[in-house]
C-alpha cells in the first residue's frame, strides 16, 4: 500500500511538472501592434496591456524598438515610479528586438531611457 501511495504522489508530481512546462512558454510581445515605442496614449497603453495577461516564469517579454531610438532598462518600482534608471537591475538592451526571459516570480518594471521617453509614456 506504502508503495501504491508513493507512485501515485510521483505520478501526480510528475503531471504537475508537466503541466508547468507546457503552460510557462508563452512569448508576450510588449504593445502588441504598438511595441516598444512611445503610444499616442501615452504610459496607459502599457497598463492596459499588461493587465490583460497572465505572465508566468520561463514566459519570453519581447520588446520591439529600433536601434538608437529606444532601449530597455529594468527598474525598481520607484525608479519606475520616477521616470528615471537609478539602481538599474542589469544593462540596458541597447537593439531590439530584445527578448527577456522571465527568470523568477515578482513584478518587473521597465522604462525607455531615450530622452524624454519614459515621461511621455
Amino acid at each position: 500500500m506504502d508503495m501504491i501511495m508513493r507512485m501515485v504522489l510521483f505520478g501526480a508530481l510528475a503531471l504537475a511538472s508537466l503541466v508547468q512546462l507546457t503552460t510557462a512558454q508563452t512569448v508576450h510581445v510588449v504593445g502588441d501592434n504598438v511595441g516598444w515605442t512611445i503610444p499616442i496614449s501615452g504610459a496607459a497603453a502599457y497598463t492596459n496591456w499588461a493587465a490583460g495577461k497572465t505572465f508566468m516564469v520561463g514566459d519570453t517579454l519581447v520588446f520591439n524598438f529600433e536601434k538608437d531610438r529606444h532601449d530597455v532598462v529594468q527598474v525598481p518600482k520607484a525608479s519606475f515610479d520616477g521616470c528615471n534608471s537609478q539602481n538599474a537591475i542589469g544593462s540596458a538592451i541597447m537593439s531590439g528586438p530584445a527578448n527577456v526571459t522571465l527568470d523568477s516570480a515578482g513584478d518587473r518594471y521597465y522604462i525607455c531611457t531615450f530622452g524624454r521617453h519614459c515621461q511621455n509614456g
